[in-house]
């Protein structure tokens, strides 16, 4: 507990929000170990991993506000009420974020409810999915010569309608991690390929990086959909555009997995040009 002013009145607490990377707990940074470990309340998202929360005290009070895509969720207002709620109360309290609150995380809102009513934030950064999940698979996402460019997009909008830079995103030499991507798959497809992106785009996709049931799978964006289906993706995942070991001169590792049925993926390259499939 944060403390009391005088005349019995409660001081407000603050708000830490904290980064908890992609799921491995030992990927945590010292700052974020140390503030769980401080905490009184802590507010956790549905990414968060499962071994996070050993870092909490034992009398902490762990509140779940966990969002999934077409299933229950807690919606952000009611977030924002809760973390104004506890601080409100003096509490210490640590808004626990999968990845970095900052990249696709809704941080903003967050901030900007808890400075509104007065308390102290504190932003606490961590290892979004993208990084993660290529270091996992040693998948580097630029090269010196070649790869200039890595975006960072969300395949999921709240209007339903993906409005990106396609053209960008198809160019020659460019690269590109999706989040939230997997729902919107087909429509993302869709997209690549009118804006001229060959059928042989390199596609790597990783489900559930860094945590022991991490999946990943190299294919083509012609093949994205049916290396989706056949693995049985469902999420969360990143799909990574662009990027091939090959192009690094690079060796894809043992635990990634193969699915190509119309373009030999050994060979297909970001800087190779075909034309478009008719869809």
């Amino acid at each position: 507990m944060t403390g009391s002013l005088a005349g019995g009145a409660m001081a407000p607490g603050r708000v830490l929000l904290i980064g908890c990377g992609p799921g491995d707990p030992d990927l945590l940074t010292v700052r974020a170990v140390r503030a769980i470990a401080e905490a009184d309340v802590l507010v956790v998202d549905r990414l968060v991993g499962d071994g996070v929360l050993v870092h909490a005290r034992a009398d902490a009070v762990v509140i779940s506000v966990g969002k999934k895509a077409g299933g229950p969720s807690t919606s952000q207002d009611e977030i924002n009420r809760i973390l104004v709620r506890e601080a409100l109360k003096g509490q210490r309290v640590a808004r626990l974020k999968g990845g970095d609150g900052f990249v696709f995380g809704r941080a903003a809102e967050e901030i900007a409810a808890i400075r509104a009513a007065g308390i102290e934030v504190e932003i606490v950064p961590g290892i979004t999915a993208a990084h993660a999940c290529a270091a996992r698979i040693a998948l580097p996402l630029t090269l010196r010569e070649s790869v200039r460019q890595f975006s960072l997009v969300t395949g999921a909008a709240a209007d339903g309608d993906l409005d990106l830079d396609w053209a960008s995103l198809a160019a020659p030499h460019q690269a590109f991690a999706i989040y939230m991507g997997v729902r919107t798959a087909r429509a993302l497809r869709h997209k690549l390929l009118a804006a001229g992106a060959p059928v042989s785009l390199p596609i790597v996709v990783v489900e559930n990086g860094t945590r022991a049931n991490e999946l990943a799978i190299s294919t083509t964006l012609g093949d994205l959909i049916d290396a989706i289906a056949a693995f049985g993706v469902t999420g969360p995942a990143i799909i990574f555009g662009g990027l091939h070991w090959s192009d690094a001169n690079l060796t894809m590792p043992d635990n990634v997995h193969v699915y190509c049925a119309s373009v030999d993926c050994a060979t297909a390259s970001a800087h190779e040009a075909s034309a478009p499939d008719v869809i």
